[in-house]
């Protein structure tokens, strides 16, 4: 799993990147509406997935230990794509949807890093943004009524944070990467 990650490092740099948009996006706008919202959590979570999809089979028939990074981009295109066939989603199943993936997301990334923790150290990074998506979607559960803007904020706050937490997995796998030729 480790040569897999390491050689798709930049996969992780990009769903940071994306989330980091789209989560200053949110904050920027924070009149948006719902059905906007619905949009862009719908893409975000669909690029999300598939830029998982694309780590995980990048070789796969070298690997052995795709399966976590593959579920978990499914998870995130399955997610996307309910997004975009129930578009009039009202407010409280959007948190529902955003926090079954966020919990889904945050527990695949958890097994994930412990399994790649056999082969490196600074899975930290792995750990933090699995642990982070747990506590959002767990907020999310606990706090579904707390009003659209409320939860515009929250997943912006979300988006940023996990954003950052990813790059610097992915940098961090570009070192190991390059210490390594």
């Amino acid at each position: 799993m480790l040569e897999l990650v390491r050689r798709y490092w930049w996969t992780f740099v990009l769903r940071g990147i994306f989330a980091i948009i789209f989560g200053v996006l949110a904050w920027l706008w924070p009149g948006i509406t719902l059905p906007v919202l619905v949009i862009f959590f719908g893409a975000y979570a669909f690029a999300d997935g598939i830029l998982l999809v694309i780590n995980a089979i990048g070789d796969w028939s070298t690997e052995q230990d795709h399966w976590l990074l593959l579920l978990e981009g499914l998870v995130g295109v399955g997610i996307g794509i309910i997004t975009f066939v129930s578009p009039a989603v009202t407010a409280i199943a959007l948190v529902f949807y955003i926090a079954v993936w966020s919990i889904a997301t945050g527990v695949l990334e958890i097994a994930a890093a412990i399994d790649l923790r056999k082969e490196i150290q600074g899975e930290g990074w792995m750990i933090l943004s699995g642990i982070a998506s747990i506590l959002f979607g767990v907020i999310l559960m606990i706090f579904p009524g707390g009003g659209a803007l409320g939860l515009l904020w929250l997943i912006a706050t979300y988006a940023i944070v996990f954003g950052v937490l990813l790059i610097g997995l992915g940098i961090k796998l570009k070192s190991r990467a390059s210490q390594k030729k």
